[in-house]
């Protein structure tokens, strides 16, 4: 690991803390899998407050893989791209019960093998439920990690693969928590506070802009 890297998570782990949290509501495997679902171009905050009535409704995962599409789409109307949400929630939800006996399963090939899970959605469920060490990709890791140069690519697979070999496993979970809460608070797109931001020194993004400025220290703009 590099003296960059260790900067980085030192910085992370002071400012959010290390604890290993999860914005989108559950309470077991099954909901956890269909939030991240539906967690797809729509916000954590809304993806809640959808699911706190929906798995009132359904009350399990035979629930919803008996559920009627149209009604279902209905019910999750307000997190965008419902028609497929809807039609991947009950074909994934069958084959749980066709597969693997309606429980979820832990390795990558398997939960990836389900209708509408890519491995964004199955190492979310890897981390959290199983805790093998699992690092997600989404806008906010992609984004923050191109502005630290922990990446150049714009794939997220190959950016999974590029974070993996440059954090420690112990950090891979937590690395996307922390990400997350500082692409909210801070690192905003598309207008990041870098004036405030803590990781000016290690951020090659903000370093590479003060010295096309002319300039030889970080400093407000």
């Amino acid at each position: 690991m590099t003296r960059q890297v260790q900067e980085i998570l030192d910085l992370l782990d002071l400012h959010y803390g290390t604890n290993h949290r999860i914005y989108l509501e559950h309470e077991n495997a099954w909901q956890l899998l269909i939030a991240t679902m539906l967690s797809a171009q729509c916000t954590d905050a809304r993806v809640n407050q959808v699911t706190r009535d929906l798995f009132r409704k359904y009350t399990s995962v035979e629930a919803i893989a008996k559920a009627d599409l149209k009604e279902l789409e209905q019910d999750i109307h307000s997190t965008g791209f419902y028609h497929n949400k809807a039609k991947n929630m009950i074909s994934c939800c069958k084959q749980l019960l066709e597969e693997h006996q309606g429980e979820v399963p832990s390795d990558i090939e398997s939960l990836t093998a389900l209708a509408g899970v890519g491995r964004k959605t199955a190492n979310v469920i890897r981390g959290n439920i199983f805790h093998e060490p699992s690092i997600v990709v989404d806008t906010h890791v992609k984004r923050i990690s191109k502005k630290l140069g922990l990446t150049k690519e714009e794939d997220p697979v190959k950016i999974e693969f590029d974070l993996m070999k440059k954090l420690p496993k112990d950090h891979w979970i937590l690395y996307n928590i922390q990400v997350i809460a500082h692409g909210r608070s801070i690192c905003k797109a598309p207008t990041p506070k870098c004036e405030i931001c803590f990781l000016q020194q290690q951020c090659k993004d903000y370093q590479k802009r003060i010295k096309k400025a002319g300039k030889h220290e970080p400093d407000r703009y």
